[in-house]
């Protein structure tokens, strides 16, 4: 089979027996999820249940020390072993971030470039493309998120939720092949977090291929094609979100429920 052939067939981003430790401090204990081309996976579960290092890691943003990560079929290369290994290829690395979208919960977006400039930045610098090209596009995807009137102001003169919709409308003008969402709305009080959710649910509605990470259960159950509820650092319980959600088997993720919904 031909790489393009093996690319094509393979799932976008696949994680195999992932371990992950700060020093003695194990974050993720042998998690695997598969995310295939156009399927919206939820990551849930408690705060420090390993969510958010799971979604780095699969950015290469965080390094593993055991088990694989691929992106379309192409495994990353590793050097060293346990806390001593890290990617072998930078230009692999580059390659893959550049086709993974992050979008994080306090936006990061540059306090000192328009938001027009924000979006336009990395496709210019990164991916080195044609400027009036990628200023077409940031004005397109800024339209698409409902801020294209806010081209020429700064981040501290709009709401956390317009923000949080320009870093999304970042992140699409990197054309990428999936978008990574780490608490996209935890940041926001909830009529700003709203906004947001509409254009995340847009999103899936595309079939655009996404990772979230998010508290909130409704967006999880609304848009997720497959739900996987962390608790300390493992996978306790997966499937489908109304499996997840109306019929949870075991008693943690009934116990995890019961608190949010009280909450």
């Amino acid at each position: 089979m031909s790489d393009q052939a093996k690319e094509i067939g393979a799932p976008v981003i696949e994680v195999r027996d992932l371990h992950k430790a700060y020093g003695q401090l194990e974050v993720l204990k042998g998690v695997s999820l598969v995310a295939h081309r156009g399927e919206v996976i939820s990551l849930i579960g408690s705060s420090g249940s390993g969510k958010s290092t799971l979604l780095r890691c699969c950015n290469l943003l965080e390094d593993s020390q055991q088990g694989e990560i691929l992106f379309k079929g192409e495994a990353v290369h590793w050097k060293g072993t346990g806390l001593h290994r890290h990617p072998a290829d930078k230009h692999q690395v580059i390659r893959i971030r550049t086709n993974l979208s992050m979008v994080f919960q306090q936006f990061n977006l540059w306090s000192h470039l328009t938001i027009l400039q924000n979006v336009m930045e990395a496709p210019l610098t990164v991916l080195r493309r044609d400027k009036a090209e990628v200023e077409a596009a940031a004005r397109k995807y800024l339209d698409k998120v409902g801020i294209v009137d806010k081209c020429d102001v700064f981040p501290a003169q709009l709401s956390g939720g317009q923000q949080q919709r320009a870093a999304i409308a970042r992140a699409l003008c990197m054309e990428p092949t999936a978008l990574l969402f780490d608490e996209p709305t935890s940041a926001l009080d909830p009529e700003l977090e709203q906004e947001v959710i509409k254009v995340i649910k847009a999103l899936a509605e595309e079939g655009r291929t996404m990772i979230i990470v998010t508290h909130d259960m409704r967006l999880a159950a609304d848009v997720s094609d497959h739900t996987i509820f962390l608790h300390k650092g493992k996978i306790e319980e997966e499937g489908r979100p109304d499996e997840l959600f109306g019929r949870p088997k075991t008693e943690r993720l009934q116990q995890f429920l019961s608190a949010t919904v009280a909450a």
